[in-house]
C-alpha cells in the first residue's frame, strides 16, 4: 500500500487548536519568527513520535505472524482513540483562552508551542503513533512517514504563508478559515478517520 495513504491524516492532525494557533501567530507582532519556530516545533515532536512508534512497532512485529496482527490491532486501537478524542471535542467551538495571547508570543514561546501542541495534544499524539505502527505493522520503510510530516507541516505553515504572498488581504481572509474550522474541522477528521480504520481492517482480515 502506497505511503499517499497516510496523507489524509495531515488534516487530522493540523484541524483544530494547532491551526488555529498557526493563524493567531501569522498575525503576530513577530509573525515570521514565530510561525517559523512553532513550525519547526510542530516538526520535531512529530517526527519524534512516528520514529518511536515506528521502532517500537519493528521490535513488536518482529516477533512473528501473531506479532504482526497484534500490531495492527495496536494501529487499529490508536484510531478508534483518535476518532473518540476528535468526537469529544467537537462542542469545544471557542478557542481557547490562552489562544489569545499568542498574538504578543515571542519565538520562544512558538517554538515550545509548536512543539507540545502536536506531540501532546492527544489527537496528534495518537494520529502520529498510528502513522508510526501503521508504517511497521505493513513492512513499509520510515522514510514512508516524510510525506505524513512534511505535509502537516505545510498545512501548518499555510497562515503564514497567505499573510507573506496576501498581506493584509489575508488577515480579513484568515478568521473566516478559522471560524470554519472550529465549526466544521470535527466531521472531515472523522470522515478521515474512518477511512483509515477501514483500510487497516481490510489489512488486518484481508
Amino acid at each position: 500500500m502506497s505511503f499517499l495513504t497516510l496523507l489524509p491524516l495531515a488534516i487530522v492532525m493540523i484541524a483544530g487548536p494547532q491551526l488555529l494557533s498557526a493563524i493567531f501567530l501569522a498575525t503576530s507582532e513577530d509573525w515570521r519568527r514565530n510561525s517559523a519556530l512553532f513550525v519547526f516545533g510542530a516538526t520535531l515532536s512529530i517526527t519524534l513520535i512516528v520514529t518511536v512508534a515506528y521502532l517500537l512497532g519493528n521490535s513488536v512485529s518482529g516477533g512473528g505472524e501473531s506479532s504482526h496482527t497484534g500490531l495492527q490491532i495496536i494501529v487499529l486501537l490508536l484510531l478508534l482513540s483518535a476518532m473518540v478524542s476528535v468526537y469529544l471535542g467537537r462542542e469545544e467551538a471557542e478557542p481557547p483562552k490562552w489562544m489569545g495571547k499568542l498574538q504578543s508570543a515571542n519565538p520562544r514561546f512558538s517554538f515550545k508551542l509548536g512543539f507540545l501542541l502536536l506531540g501532546v495534544f492527544p489527537t496528534d499524539i495518537l494520529t502520529s503513533a498510528a502513522v508510526g505502527s501503521y508504517l511497521s505493522s505493513n513492512d513499509l520503510p520510515w522514510r514512508d512517514s516524510i510525506g505524513f510530516i512534511l505535509l502537516t507541516v505545510l498545512l501548518l505553515a499555510l497562515p503564514s504563508i497567505a499573510v507573506l504572498a496576501l498581506g493584509k488581504r489575508a488577515e480579513a481572509f484568515l478568521p473566516k478559515v478559522r471560524d470554519w474550522m472550529n465549526a466544521n474541522s470535527w466531521i472531515v477528521n472523522e470522515a478521515v478517520i474512518l477511512l483509515f480504520i477501514l483500510l487497516t481492517l481490510n489489512n488486518l482480515l484481508g
